[in-house]
């Protein structure tokens, strides 16, 4: 068992010491694999092209990964103020939430079960010439 109390904090962990910022989406009612096609699409791009993909891609899950990319852009315009232009998405990722366990009944008495999947979306934003990115 670790004798360590405090867990690293998730700046920490997900940036380090690099300038950028982030932004997570947690309970996304829409499944992880569902989302992850769209978060695919993105990873690596400029903010302002990532958003502009985003606004106009077909899929359902476009419209949370588009609130998550542009929250994380703002988190990083106010808290350290850096310009949106100059940003891209370094990391994105998608994590399986909690699952909502429902019955559909089914002939004879037996039940089938449905899984209501939720995600988790995560994404990173950082300046174009951090190192380690």
């Amino acid at each position: 068992m670790s004798t360590e109390k405090t867990r690293p904090s998730r700046r920490a962990a997900l940036l380090g010491d690099r300038p950028g910022s982030y932004a997570i989406a947690r309970h996304v009612r829409m499944s992880p694999t569902k989302v992850r096609r769209v978060v695919d699409l993105v990873r690596g791009m400029d903010v302002n092209e990532a958003l502009a993909v985003l606004r106009f891609a077909p899929q359902a899950a476009s419209d949370p990964v588009y609130k998550v990319v542009a929250s994380a852009a703002a988190n990083a315009e106010n808290a350290e103020s850096l310009r949106a232009d100059d940003l891209f998405i370094s990391q994105a990722f998608v994590d399986e939430g909690v699952t909502l366990r429902r019955i559909r009944p089914r002939a004879k008495g037996s039940a089938s079960r449905i899984n209501k999947r939720a995600a988790h979306i995560t994404v990173v934003v950082e300046p174009k010439g951090t190192k380690g990115a």
